[in-house]
């Protein structure tokens, strides 16, 4: 393999087939780091139970490591585009794997937080280099595969949340870290060996006016001084702050709203409610995600978020005033977890088609990093629910997301199509001026050899 600093090689042909190859080797390994996340909320009470440490206190390692996973993002993402993502992945496996075992192990709180931590570098590593690849291979249609790369993450956690829960129930959760810590870091890491990124630079194709992409690609340090990254990144932590504390408390949210074990009957299956909603959210949001990036690729980035953040604030306004309802609490979280998570589908395809490709993995991973700003939201929604009620905290994620839809509408798509066609005729004005100069040079250069031979 012919390789390069940042992370794309020249010289070699594009093989079509193999970029969805790489695809789901990613997939499989974002599949492997979900349960960190949205397994989490099933360990909460037992670790509560085991050691009475409190739901807050807890709670408080789910955001400290959701803040290590993506605030580190950036970091382990150059690391990708100058050396490639095969050895950050291995990284990565090693550490998810440590995570859990330190879990296992874990009899003070010290000693959680420092698992989080652990846990929090593995999952980053892997998540930011996995989606940053799939920009790579698929310019041309970036949202489905940011959207396809992330439904591993948001769907992987759906064939183990009732074999966790049961080995809970059953050996302990001690024993259920360890024995799918051991599994899943073990995955991720003969994995890597199979992951490269393309060995040419692909081209995007500008198909639809509502469908921008920048042909510049901008370095780091100009995206961060670009407004319209801020802009995105606000509109990301407003979004993400709703589904991360619904993804960590929804286990307490069941327990309180006394619906947890009240078996629901739909489809012809019957579960307890809680087991029922987790299984259902993860198969809604890994749809949602590949489903909502194929849609923005047809229809534009800003019209997709208005539809699914608009969509997400009516479910969480029927989880506040019909939540008690098992049923309800069941399809409501399903459907709100289906447009919820396309947030991580369409702010990596958005940062791709405005920043380009070359620094994709980087870029991302710096926008990726409001989910960790988002994080820090998720200790207060217990510390508010304890004062007010579920329904206050669902009130104020209902007022986010509604906020979020109407900017990405009226603030962002201006902003970024008014930023890619700028910058694009900065580019050209400019290259047209160095043409200019250079031409008025060999002219000059020219008469001054005329006069010389005159002479």
């Amino acid at each position: 393999m012919i390789s390069s600093t940042d992370g794309a090689v020249t010289a070699a042909p594009l093989r079509t087939g193999f970029r969805w190859f790489q695809l789901a080797m990613g997939i499989v390994c974002m599949a492997m780091i979900a349960n960190l996340q949205y397994g989490w909320t099933l360990f909460v009470d037992p670790i509560d139970a085991a050691h009475h440490w409190g739901r807050a206190a807890i709670q408080l390692a789910f955001t400290i490591f959701v803040v290590t996973e993506t605030w580190l993002v950036p970091i382990e993402a150059w690391f990708v585009d100058k050396y490639g993502p095969r050895i950050v992945i291995m990284f990565g496996g090693v550490m998810i794997a440590l995570s859990w075992v330190l879990n296992s192990y874990a009899d003070s709180l010290a000693l959680l937080y420092a698992a989080a931590v652990v846990g929090g570098m593995g999952a980053g590593a892997v998540y930011g280099t996995c989606v940053g690849n799939a920009l790579k291979w698929f310019p041309d249609r970036r949202g489905l595969a940011a959207g396809a790369t992330a439904a591993g993450f948001g769907a992987g956690a759906a064939l183990t949340i009732v074999p966790i829960a049961t080995m809970i129930a059953s050996s302990g959760y001690q024993h259920a870290f360890l024995t799918f810590g051991i599994g899943q870091g073990l995955i991720v890491f003969v994995l890597a060996f199979f992951i490269q990124p393309p060995r040419i630079s692909i081209p995007p194709k500008k198909k639809q006016l509502n469908l921008p992409q920048t042909k510049i690609d901008f370095t780091p340090p100009q995206v961060l001084r670009s407004p319209i990254f801020w802009v995105m990144y606000l509109v990301f932590v407003m979004v993400a702050s709703g589904g991360l504390m619904t993804a960590a408390q929804i286990g307490p949210i069941a327990h309180d709203f006394k619906i947890a074990d009240t078996p629901v009957t739909l489809a012809g299956f019957q579960m307890a409610a809680l087991t029922f909603a987790i299984s259902l959210d993860r198969i809604f949001d890994g749809f949602g995600r590949p489903f909502f990036g194929w849609v923005s690729d047809t229809i534009g980035r800003e019209h997709t978020m208005f539809i699914a953040f608009g969509t997400a604030a009516v479910m969480l306004l029927t989880l506040s005033a019909y939540g008690h309802i098992p049923i309800v609490f069941v399809l409501a979280t399903a459907i709100y977890f289906g447009v919820f998570g396309e947030i991580y589908s369409l702010f990596p395809a958005t940062c791709g088609d405005t920043f380009g490709s070359k620094y994709a993995t980087t870029n991302n991973g710096m926008l990726y990093t409001a989910k960790g700003t988002a994080s820090l939201l998720v200790p207060l929604a217990s510390v508010i629910s304890a004062t007010y009620g579920w329904k206050a905290v669902f009130v104020v994620a209902v007022a986010l997301n509604a906020t979020a839809a109407l900017t990405a509408l009226f603030v962002i798509k201006p902003l970024r199509r008014s930023f890619i066609l700028g910058k694009e005729a900065e580019s050209a004005n400019a290259a047209t001026g160095t043409a200019k100069t250079g031409s008025a040079k060999t002219g000059s250069a020219k008469t001054g050899s005329a006069k010389t031979e005159t002479a």
